[in-house]
């Protein structure tokens, strides 16, 4: 993994696409504006399950190796080996990050983490980059940490200025600039892109967002 795959760093499921979309549409879009890495996301009341979860990832990871873009699985460490994925993300409610990182061998991992000591045990275990939010308030995980700024962005980019970061939560055209600041590698989207009613002109504004601040 290079740290500007995490520049524009796109987060999707089925139920993140409005009911007239189609999920798979959108990841193409996204893909084609220029998102440089994908994360499979399938959560939710009504996401899919069994073969059709399955078949779905298989979607999209075929559509990501086309475009060169890196497939990553949250959480589902099984199925990330079963299909050969680029990596896992894990939060903090999923496998430790020791044994993740002994199940997915070689393979990009991923840790959210919302504090120092969260961030020191990635660090320790070989994590390939760290997610770090809710940044601002978001609609797109019910069960969402408090928002918290870019304060402890900023600190932990600043102590540990090898590690490639990504922001997530809540961010949008108006606030990414502020994330950027931080110095941290990339920002995480999901509604953003799902719910853009032109996804090149967003995907287009945050690139540039990111080249600004550089």
């Amino acid at each position: 993994m290079k740290r500007e795959d995490l520049e524009l760093y796109f987060i999707m499921g089925t139920s993140n696409v409005p009911p007239q979309e189609q999920p798979i549409y959108i990841l193409e879009k996204a893909l084609q504006a220029g998102i440089t890495m994908f994360q499979f996301r399938e959560k939710g009341p009504h996401a899919l399950t069994g073969l059709a979860y399955e078949q779905f990832a298989r979607q999209c990871q075929k559509l990501c190796h086309h475009y060169h873009v890196p497939f990553i699985i949250n959480d589902d460490v099984d199925l990330a080996i079963r299909l050969g994925a680029d990596g896992v993300h894990i939060g903090q409610d999923d496998l430790p990050v020791s044994v993740a990182r002994k199940r997915i061998g070689d393979m990009i991992l991923g840790v959210s983490v919302h504090c120092e000591e969260e961030l020191q045990i990635a660090i320790n275990h070989q994590a390939d980059y760290v997610g770090i939010g809710p940044i601002f308030p978001t609609s797109s995980k019910s069960d969402a940490q408090p928002p918290c700024g870019t304060s402890f962005l900023q600190e932990a980019h600043s102590l540990h200025p090898e590690l490639p970061i990504v922001a997530i939560g809540g961010i949008n055209f108006t606030n990414a600039h502020s994330v950027f600041q931080t110095g941290v590698d990339g920002v995480a989207v999901i509604s953003a892109i799902c719910q853009s009613k032109d996804v090149d002109h967003t995907v287009a504004t945050f690139r540039s967002l990111s080249r600004i601040n550089k």
